[in-house]
């Protein structure tokens, strides 16, 4: 097995300045925002941050990496302190809200759950672990149909917040919304 060598001190800065600097430019500008501007204003070469991050995908998996935790967190949060089918429904509800609030995420998030091969669960796998929990809890509860999958519902409410946003722009409808969706996967 090769061993993995620790950065320099300049790299370490380096790729701490550039995911800085990314998710300012996402939350100004999604997922769009444009690479040859994050290194210029992180002070580096494009080179610099096409080394530390060959692709968009995983600078924005490193810029959300922490995001995805808390989110997944949560899940198991709630499904301690609520019963099975209303734990599910707020975590839903967070996590829709969440891919609407924290720009790029909702993008990150998709091909995750979308059967793509640009994504695969990667970076979202915490996320899918939460959504395993919980869909199982609520399926025992008899809260939840027996046809429907953790990937079911990451894709569904992924496609929740779509409709939320496209709603009113700024995801206001996110918790009616998720109500309909589970109201309709109920057994």
């Amino acid at each position: 097995m090769a061993q993995v060598r620790p950065l320099r001190a300049d790299a370490r800065r380096n790729r701490e300045r550039l995911l800085e600097v990314a998710a300012e430019a996402f939350a100004e500008q999604g997922e769009g925002a444009s690479l040859d501007d994050i290194a210029r204003r992180a002070g580096v070469g494009s080179g610099t941050l096409y080394r530390h991050f060959p692709t968009r995908r995983a600078l924005l998996e490193a810029v959300y990496a922490d995001r995805i935790a808390v989110l997944a967190a949560r899940g198991g949060d709630l499904a301690d302190r609520l019963p099975p089918g209303p734990a599910l429904r707020a975590w839903l509800e967070e996590l829709g809200a969440g891919m609407i609030r924290v720009r790029g995420l909702k993008a990150l998030l998709g091909p995750a759950v979308g059967g793509g091969g640009d994504g695969g669960p990667g970076c979202c796998e915490p996320l899918l672990g939460a959504a395993r929990l919980l869909v199982g809890a609520a399926q025992e509860a008899g809260a939840l149909r027996r046809d429907v999958g953790p990937v079911d519902v990451l894709r569904l409410v992924h496609g929740v917040a779509t409709a939320s946003e496209l709603a009113d722009g700024e995801g206001d409808d996110v918790r009616r919304y998720v109500g309909l969706l589970v109201e309709g996967l109920r057994p």
